[in-house]
Formats: structure tokens, C-alpha cells, sequence
């Protein structure tokens, strides 16, 4: 049951990292990733479809994505919703191809983009921090019960601590390169 716990919370912390890495990835850095259009969603026949379940996206240049959906009939509402997304591209249509110029980042807008990255880094470190204390309180209870004794309790919730530091670096880890990438000209 005590190893239980312990695999249950380092699960749920890689987990936390992992979604942090994704959302982190949305954000625009002012360089092309085809990660940038994940969260665009597409009225496809009345149905709401992820952008990139309906065309390949590509990034051959660094400040260029090519998006070519693989119906033609669906360019008109693929570029519909990219404008409706809050990313502020402009998309420009060729009939089968959609190309979405980067723009440079303002200062201003790169500052704006560092606080919410922290933002997001933040909840991220507040959801480990969650994870530490169930995994303490049901280690509290089993200690209650009479399941485990005061000193092996002790002893998990030092491990657990470590794992809680070892993700807490981990997301500041993952926030520093997301800041650098932004901050870079």
C-alpha cells in the first residue's frame, strides 16, 4: 500500500510536467512550431475537429508554417479558424495551402508571454504540491489505522518530499527554456 502511494503521486507528478511541456508548447515564441496550432479547432461538417486531424502541418522555414488540409473543400473553414484562434496570425490561401507568417515579437508582447508562461509554471507547481499533500494525508491515515508505524510514515514522507523537489526543479527546468526561447531575438 506505502509503495502504492508513492508510484500513485510520482505518476501524477510526471504527468503535471508533461502537461505543463504541452500547454508551454502552444504558446507562440515567435518561431514556427506546428505544435503552435494544437489547440485550433475546426467546425469540419458541424463537427468541432482539432486543426491537425484535418491537414498536415509543416514548418519549412523558421517563421513559416504550411498548413494543407487534406480535403480541399475544408481550406475555407481551416482558415476560418485560425482566424477565430487567439494566436493573431493572418492566414494566406493559395487554394490548397494555407501559409501562416510568424511575426516578431515585441518586446512588450515577450514580456507579456514570460508572465504567462510563470503563470502556467506556477499552477503546474501548485498541482505537485496538491499531489505531495494527498499522498501525506493518506499516509497520515494508514498511520491512524494502524496499517504502517509513526516512523515508516516519517520515512515516506521524507521520499515523497524529494519526489515533490525533484518535480519542482523539473517544472523550473522546463520554464527556464521556454522563458529563453521567448526572450531570444
Amino acid at each position: 500500500m506505502v509503495t502504492e502511494i508513492c508510484r500513485e503521486a510520482e505518476e501524477k507528478m510526471q504527468k503535471t510536467v508533461a502537461t505543463l511541456q504541452r500547454d508551454l508548447a502552444s504558446i507562440r515564441a515567435g518561431r514556427a512550431t506546428p505544435s503552435l496550432l494544437d489547440k485550433v479547432i475546426v467546425d469540419y461538417y458541424g463537427t468541432p475537429t482539432p486543426l491537425n486531424q484535418l491537414a498536415s502541418i509543416s514548418a519549412p522555414e523558421p517563421r513559416l508554417l504550411l498548413v494543407q488540409p487534406w480535403d480541399k473543400n475544408a481550406v475555407s473553414d481551416c482558415e476560418r479558424a485560425i482566424l477565430k484562434s487567439d494566436l493573431g496570425l493572418n492566414p494566406a490561401t493559395d487554394g490548397s495551402v494555407i501559409r501562416l507568417v510568424i511575426p516578431q515579437l515585441t518586446e512588450e508582447r515577450r514580456i507579456e508571454l514570460t508572465k504567462v508562461v510563470r503563470k502556467k509554471a506556477e499552477e503546474a507547481k501548485v498541482a505537485v504540491r496538491n499531489l505531495r499533500r494527498d499522498a501525506n494525508e493518506r499516509l497520515k491515515k494508514l498511520e491512524k489505522d494502524g496499517e504502517i508505524s509513526k516512523d515508516e510514515q516519517h520515512r515516506i514522507q521524507g521520499k515523497i518530499q524529494k519526489l515533490t523537489d525533484t518535480y519542482i526543479e523539473k517544472l523550473d527546468q522546463v520554464l527556464a527554456a521556454k522563458e529563453e526561447e521567448i526572450m531570444e531575438v
